[in-house]
């Protein structure tokens, strides 16, 4: 009571209180992040391992296998994943949440540090970087140029521009896709390597020995202590040609005489593509904490000066830019609020019909929602789709309190009393109930704070934006609206009166049946239950429209990347036609990332140079609906690119997120020991998975029949010439692949004091068959006859085939496949894969098969949904039950929560809603109005019932009486919800099920409310006694008295 008596006595206070809390929010607006999600905090520690030149097998158990084997010793670790191709390696290490990432993250770096110990010389160290799902590229950074090679503007933009950009707050920046690493290259020509009878390993160990780091030493002459530094490392490159290679007997050959030496660049093991055409492009990764607004703001205010970086025939831009449907997002969800704050308080008007009144009402909606604010800030929450939904999920029930009090206030006038003691009393009259409802409402989202990972990181932000705001109401009811009553509300009489009086007579014919209503009631609720709960399909998060999209496309294994590019760009072409020349923009990559760049594949996985990733972005307004789009493009591409497998894959920010990871909703990972059995059986899954017709894009994930030219050295005939498998094999990777990782050598740039590597090869071109191979020197040393031995006089070549790609999970092998939904909800999808897995056969012993993808975290969500509002009806049941001292007359309060259930089901049934994250908050949210609708109802019977010792008629009159407020405050809130239900603007969908579920709901539940609640405490109390349970002895009657 404190509370109203001092906004009462010192208005002026509470007033400024309130201009406080206006200028405090402007404050929190500008300081807080605005983004798509909350962090959802899911803790990844990404290892990405390069060794050039390495098969895939060679990778998995010389490398990669190490590292698993000693993370798995690291506290906190939920799973191990990897994937090995050649040349590049990538461990995944998941931690359960709550890890200590700090301490995770250095306990990686010295198991990593452990790991190497034990693997081939030459191994270089890893990349170690931490992400989760929210770490997302935001936008792209373009680099476009005329008149200059791809190698030159990646060299420009990795050592210029890249260490500017990666010093920007929040911004994660990997070195650009598309080019390689600037080297010096001694191309070795194999014909004059035959001439010379020279293999390709002594020109490496000849530019190793007149190319090399030495450390300076110093010469004291004088006074004078001078640097004597040494020109063991060549000033220019083409002094490399000079460089003798054989001596001694003969005429000297220098590298001149066998090949050329230029400044170029690594093997190109890819391209980047914008608007089909080759160029260069780095990501745009957010951090998980960071903003992608702030992010994108920064980025983009940074390109002028990073044009000023580079020669002015390179362009510089920003591409892809995903701010703008979190901005959309943002915009659409403050309209709707708006919207739905405007239909509430014209509702407030017509149900009160004073103006001053639904004013009243109003201004403490926005008040409340700024208070919200301010606590979301201080608690460290940042603007986004959850936040945001939460606050104009509660505009609807602000006015709950408010519109109580005010209601209450006009029926102290209508009695005539003074203006002032009809505001005290009808304020204080009503708080109890008040707090009551409200800690009812407040009491459904506690369990959001015992949820783990996903479903927690999701909900709570969305629990604090209503918590704050219905306190902040409750805070408010009862200072300015009582403020604000007593200074403008007049006198009015009630001429809702016969409404009342209907509606009392149509309540007293139903007491006379009202069993057979109760039953209907039961009966109609479980019904609706079981047959249409049973019906709704399920997902983690709405899907949403962003207008753009992600295709990989898979070339038969082994595909040369030049080649698959040609398919790339047919399939773009394709893509623009079908659009109608509505693609704004594509940015695409073929093939594999070089190892030069390992930690590339963490921000793009490809696994070999058949694949290729096209993004695509529709234009703003072109009304192609995704879905129907993918559908066209799957006909017309396997047309167009026949033998060639494609899957859509996440393209915009929100797919992104929620697919935590992986490429498609659907993942099947069958992991053993035996890779041949793994295989046997998940061909036949594959099979009778492709009979689900809802399925796409089915394919494993791997290359499993990757090309091969097995080079099997005969160690006997070798070491009968003199040569050991080490010296055949270099000359080996010299023409198959460089000495970069065999034999490291470097070249400074004197002008920018860049450090590059030197590497011999031999062009890929001039080696493109098995007799080439053959016919290179296997060594430089002769037999005795003066013959050179060939590589075919020690080793046996020939084609075959090896899986591309190995993958484990818990350093077991894995084979997955992947797949995506057309027409069909993820847990109708699940299901029926889990039927086809059971079709399959018996599973193998020491096989297991899971479904992965967003499957789990659907399931988990799930399950802590439906505990979190069981908890829910349990915490409320016992608030009521310590309110009314009676279990019985709690469990009658919460007597219409399976309406609201039922209604929230058909609502979205009828506009085929799936039950997911938002609808469920949704339904939450209306069990709790619901029983605080409930609260003030039973209050009243009860009081009249403690009088009148009638339950039926204390039930109808209660009910009578509470007919309008209870009708105000639902149509407020559904009128409320309308706009976001109806999903209005751009990105609408994201919370449109959360407003139907509320509707949906509310409906049921003020049905239930106003007609079955009555006859069901009319009969729960039919022989209730007026008596109180307190044990205190001034409650006990004069009777009890003397007998004591």
């Amino acid at each position: 009571m404190w509370l109203i008596n001092t906004a009462l006595r010192r208005p002026i206070t509470i007033l400024v209180a309130v201009l406080g809390i206006a200028l405090l929010s402007s404050l929190a607006f500008t300081r807080m992040s605005v983004d798509t999600f909350p962090n959802l905090n899911l803790p990844v520690v990404y290892v990405a391992q390069p060794y050039g030149g390495m098969d895939p097998q060679q990778m998995e158990s010389f490398l990669v296998n190490y590292y698993e084997y000693h993370f798995l010793y690291i506290s906190g670790v939920e799973h191990v994943e990897s994937k090995s191709i050649q040349g590049a390696g990538l461990v995944k290490i998941f931690f359960h949440p709550g890890t200590d990432m700090s301490q995770a993250l250095a306990q990686v770096v010295s198991y990593v540090e452990r790991s190497r110990a034990f693997m081939p010389p030459g191994t270089v160290a890893p990349f170690v970087v931490r992400y989760d799902a929210g770490s997302v590229p935001v936008g792209y950074l373009t680099f476009t140029s005329e008149t200059r090679d791809v190698g030159e503007i990646s060299d420009l933009a990795l050592f210029r521009v890249r260490p500017v950009f990666s010093t920007l707050p929040g911004v994660s920046a990997p070195p650009p896709f598309g080019g390689n690493q600037r080297t010096v290259i001694v191309r070795a020509d194999p014909d004059k390597l035959r001439q010379y009878q020279m293999s390709p390993e002594e020109v490496v160990k000849a530019v190793a020995a007149g190319n090399t780091i030495l450390p300076a030493g110093t010469l004291r002459t004088g006074d004078l202590q001078r640097l004597a530094p040494i020109n063991s490392i060549i000033s220019n490159p083409q002094e490399l040609a000079a460089l003798p290679i054989r001596t001694g007997n003969g005429p000297t050959v220098f590298v001149r005489d066998i090949g050329r030496v230029e400044l170029g660049s690594d093997i190109l093991t890819g391209y980047g593509l914008i608007n089909e055409r080759r160029t260069v492009y780095i990501p745009v990764t957010k951090r998980a904490e960071a903003s992608t607004l702030d992010v994108v703001n920064r980025v983009k205010a940074e390109v002028p000066n990073f044009q000023k970086l580079i020669p002015d025939d390179i362009k510089v831009g920003f591409e892809f830019d995903q701010s703008q449907y979190v901005k959309n997002s943002v915009r659409t969800l403050a309209f709707e609020g708006a919207l739905g704050a405007i239909l509430t308080g014209l509702m407030v008007l017509l149900f009160l019909r004073d103006v001053r009144s639904a004013l009243i009402v109003v201004i403490t909606i926005p008040v409340a929602l700024l208070a919200a604010l301010v606590g979301l800030w201080l608690t460290g929450e940042t603007i986004n789709i959850m936040t945001l939904g939460g606050l104009a999920l509660a505009i609807g029930i602000l006015v709950d309190e408010s519109t109580v009090a005010i209601e209450n206030i006009h029926s102290h006038l209508a009695r005539g009393e003074h203006k002032a003691h009809a505001v005290w009393n009808a304020t204080r009259e009503t708080i109890t109930p008040r707090l009551l409802a409200m800690l009812s409402i407040l009491a459904v989202f506690v369990p959001s704070f015992l949820m783990v990972g996903v479903s927690r990181a999701l909900f709570v932000p969305l629990s604090l934006a209503v918590g704050f705001a219905m306190l902040a109401s409750y805070f408010l009811s009862n200072t300015l609206v009582p403020i604000l009553s007593a200074w403008w509300l007049k006198p009015q009489k009630h001429e809702e009166e016969r409404a009342q009086k209907r509606f009392g007579n149509l309540l007293e014919k139903g007491m006379q049946v009202r069993w057979l209503v109760l039953v209907a009631y039961l009966i109609l609720t479980v019904l609706s239950l079981v047959f249409i709960g049973r019906r709704l399909g399920t997902d983690i998060f709405p899907n949403v429209d962003t207008g753009s999209f992600s295709l990989r496309l898979r070339a038969p294994s082994g595909t040369r990347v030049e080649r698959t590019e040609v398919i790339a760009l047919n399939v773009l072409k394709t893509i623009r036609q079908e659009a109608n020349n509505n693609v704004e923009i594509t940015i695409g990559y073929v093939g594999t990332q070089p190892p030069s760049f390992p930690v590339n594949t963490i921000h793009q996985w490809t696994s070999g140079p058949h694949e290729a990733i096209l993004l695509v972005k529709l234009k703003p307004g072109s009304g192609i609906r995704l879905s129907e789009f993918k559908e066209r493009l799957r006909e017309k591409l396997a047309k167009v690119v026949p033998g060639t497998s494609l899957s859509f894959e996440a393209g915009d920010i929100v797919t992104q997120v929620m697919n935590f990871g992986a490429p498609t909703p659907i993942e099947v990972a069958l992991s053993g020991p035996n890779l041949t059995a793994n295989r046997g059986f998940a061909e036949k899954v594959l099979a009778e998975m492709k009979k689900i017709s809802s399925l796409r894009d089915l394919q494993f994930a791997q290359p499993l029949d990757y090309p091969t030219v097995n080079i099997n050295i005969d160690r006997e005939r070798a070491g009968q010439m003199g040569l050991t498998v080490d010296q055949v094999g270099r000359s080996l990777v010299a023409a198959t692949s460089s000495s970069r990782f065999t034999q490291p050598n470097y070249w400074r740039d004197p002008a920018s004091g860049v450090a590059y590597q030197v590497q011999v090869e031999i062009p890929q071109a001039r080696i493109s068959s098995i007799e080439d191979l053959q016919t290179l020197p296997a060594t430089s040393n002769t037999n005795g006859k003066g013959a050179t031995p060939m590589i075919g006089d020690v080793a046996a070549l020939n084609y075959g085939s090896m899986q591309g790609e190995f993958d484990r999970y818990n350093q077991a092998r894995m084979l997955t496949i992947t797949g995506n939904i057309q027409g069909a909800d993820l847990g109708t999808v699940s299901a029926a894969v889990n039927e086809a897995i059971q079709r399959a056969g018996e599973v193998p012993k020491g096989i297991s098969v899971n479904v992965r993808g967003q499957v789990p975290a659907l399931q988990n969500t799930l399950n802590s949904l439906g505990l979190g509002l069981l908890l829910a009806i349990v915490a409320i049941l016992l608030l009521l039950a310590a309110y009314f001292q009676s279990l019985r007359i709690a469990f009658v309060t919460v007597a219409p929560v399976p309406a609201v259930l039922a209604g929230v089901s058909l609502a979205l049934w009828l506009t085929g809603t799936t039950l997911n994250v938002q609808s469920f908050m949704g339904g939450i949210m209306a069990i709790g109005v619901s029983t605080a609708n409930a609260i003030l109802l039973v209050t009243f019977a009860e009081q009249a019932r403690q009088k009148s010792h009638d339950s039926v008629a204390a039930a109808i009159e209660a009910a009578r009486t509470r007919l309008r407020p209870i009708l105000m405050t639902t149509c407020a809130m559904i009128a409320g919800m309308i706009p976001m239900a109806l999903a209005l603007g751009e990105g609408g969908e994201q919370t449109a099920p959360l407003g139907r579920a509320v509707i949906g709901g509310l409906v049921a539940s003020t049905i239930t409310v106003l007609f079955v609640l009555p006859l069901l405490f009319a009969v729960t109390q039919r022989k209730a006694t007026a008596e109180s349970v307190s044990l205190h002895p001034e409650n006990f009657t004069p009777e009890e008295k003397v007998f004591a």
